[in-house]
């Protein structure tokens, strides 16, 4: 495999992975309503899924997917159902005066089959690698189904990392909003917002 195109597929991951989408939204929505570590366990949960993805660009299956518009659709809006039921959660969860120990109550094992379910349940996902990796495959470097793989694998470290930053960012932000008791409903509204706002983006999303 080339160098130099493996060096330009991370530099377009990486652009690609900054830009505000439901997965780093969806990770910096935990990090401050939860602190870093829920943020993390979610940005694990969310490669896992991308692993689902991934193989199935290598085994075909996001063509057929593709090809079928009512496949698209299922999952599709069950994915925005799904974000918008957590949205409904964080709208309707009591907040207390002073929600310092919350980051420490949550269970981070559920955060991260959130992020496997979130991320399987979105379609776009599937079609934007089997848009994506095939752009770096070149004839002259070998098996065109492991080149995929390295290319899958690079984005799934580069995000795991990207995702990472944004969780110990929003953490930090998000532990000196839960300090404040005068904001710790607003902490929820925003999580629920931006839930939501996935939701929706998803939802209303074409192929």
């Amino acid at each position: 495999m080339d160098f130099l195109i493996w060096l330009s597929f991370l530099g377009a991951a990486l652009l690609l992975t900054v830009m505000p989408g439901p997965d780093n939204l969806f990770v910096l929505a935990q990090s401050i309503s939860n602190g870093k570590n829920a943020g993390i366990a979610t940005a694990f949960g969310l490669c896992t899924g991308l692993i689902v993805h991934i193989s199935a660009t290598i085994l075909g299956v996001s063509a057929l997917l593709y090809q079928s518009s009512i496949a698209f659709s299922i999952i599709k809006y069950a994915g925005a159902a799904y974000l918008l039921y957590l949205a409904y959660k964080a709208f309707t969860a009591k907040s207390s005066p002073l929600e310092v120990q919350k980051a420490q109550q949550v269970s981070y094992g559920a955060l991260y089959k959130k992020g496997i379910i979130m991320n399987i349940l979105n379609p776009k996902v599937s079609l934007f690698f089997l848009a994506f990796l095939p752009q770096f495959v070149t004839d002259s470097h070998g098996s065109a189904a492991f080149q995929m793989l390295v290319y899958g694998i690079t984005f799934l470290v580069q995000a795991l990392f990207v995702f990472a930053l944004i969780s110990l960012f929003a953490g930090k932000v998000g532990a000196v909003l839960r300090k404040r008791p005068s904001v710790s409903r607003k902490v929820n509204w925003l999580e629920g917002s931006l839930f939501a706002l996935i939701g929706l983006k998803i939802a209303l999303s074409e192929k």
